[in-house]
């Protein structure tokens, strides 16, 4: 197995941890966490139960973290209301997911959570 595929294996745990942690489960008919790989890519979603029967839950992204395999470290990304992404410049990247986890759970600027 690749070093990067060991990489995507512990982040990916990360993230479920810090999905399945950060919503309570007394809330988590209406609302949880979810998240995508794609590439070099973990997207963190938002999901919410539909406000009316037969509709679908809605899926708003919330953060993004892309893997530097040149240096080994974790960039965050956050999202604009257009779904544009930009480097969250308030941490530097880090080669321990956790520390960008811990910054979007804080989200001391409002812009991952409002």
């Amino acid at each position: 197995m690749k070093l990067h595929n060991l990489q995507f294996a512990e982040a990916e745990k990360k993230v479920d941890s810090f999905c399945e942690h950060r919503v309570p489960d007394s809330v988590k008919h209406k609302v949880n966490l979810s998240y995508e790989r794609r590439g070099k890519t973990i997207t963190l979603f938002e999901n919410r139960a539909p406000w009316e029967e037969g509709l679908n839950w809605s899926k708003l992204a919330v953060a993004k973290f892309r893997y530097n395999e040149s240096n080994f470290t974790w960039t965050l990304y956050c999202a604009d209301r257009n779904e544009r992404w930009f480097n969250y410049v308030d941490i530097s990247p880090s080669n321990d997911l956790n520390d960008l986890l811990a910054e979007v759970d804080k989200d001391p600027t409002g812009i991952f959570w409002g």
